[in-house]
């Protein structure tokens, strides 16, 4: 007899610039790969469509319209995304990791971006639907710090690129459209991700993204190990920093 398709899993990875999250994915899709198929994406992206928005929102072509029409362009790629990745992969009992979804609209375009959260909260009722998280990694970082981090690795960025001399992108390594805010919106930032945390504990797991990588994953493991035991147990949580 075939056995059962295990449920889909849900993690979504959110916070502010450098805070480590898409490192943070690929270790965690390597711990769970023996156990079960995972599927890495992100937000804006993970679709063709998708990514190309995320192109014209990074290069911030919405900004002069206002943080409504940027919500609506990312509601336009997270329907995409969800249409055409997520929901088939959860559908197959795939785990599914993103990096950054409907959090990321409520802080950026909502409590940094100064959209009203009624609006936000339509928005994302009409686009994401059942289709909510079934745990959230919220790394919490001094946003001084996320930003020298998100500098140095734009600056890495351009050192490979005129090594390589192939700069071919104008303006890739450059800091995005939000990694250009002033400091006053990442501290906004930050409240708004912290807030949601406090606001949604069943849900939610606040992650220090100040200690180390390998400190990181480990704590990224103990929430999951501790929120979902059938996909990790405790004691791959403590001992797997690979």
């Amino acid at each position: 007899m075939t056995a059962p398709t295990p449920p889909g899993v849900f993690i979504t990875f959110e916070g502010g610039e450098g805070a480590g999250k898409s490192t943070q994915v690929a270790r965690l899709a390597r711990a769970l790969a023996p156990h079960r198929t995972v599927t890495t994406t992100r937000e804006p992206g993970g679709s063709v469509r998708a990514e190309e928005i995320r192109t014209a929102l990074l290069a911030g072509i919405a900004k002069p319209y206002g943080p409504f029409a940027e919500a609506l362009l990312f509601s336009a790629a997270r329907i995409d995304h969800l249409d055409r990745l997520v929901r088939p992969a959860l559908a197959s009992g795939e785990v599914v990791l993103c990096d950054r979804f409907m959090d990321s609209t409520r802080a950026y375009q909502g409590a940094a971006g100064g959209l009203d959260a009624i609006a936000v909260a339509a928005l994302e009722r009409v686009v994401v639907g059942p289709t909510r998280p079934d745990l959230t990694l919220v790394f919490d970082l001094d946003p001084e710090i996320g930003l020298a981090r998100a500098r140095a690795r734009a600056a890495g960025q351009r050192a490979s690129q005129e090594a390589s001399q192939e700069a071919s992108q104008a303006g890739q390594g450059a800091p995005d459209r939000f990694e250009a805010e002033d400091l006053a919106f990442h501290r906004r930032l930050r409240d708004a991700f912290r807030a949601i945390a406090e606001a949604e504990p069943m849900r939610c797991v606040l992650v220090d993204a100040a200690q180390d990588p390998d400190a990181v994953a480990q704590a990224v493991r103990r929430a999951v190990a501790a929120r979902l035991p059938d996909l990790l147990d405790d004691t791959e949580g403590r001992t797997d920093a690979a």
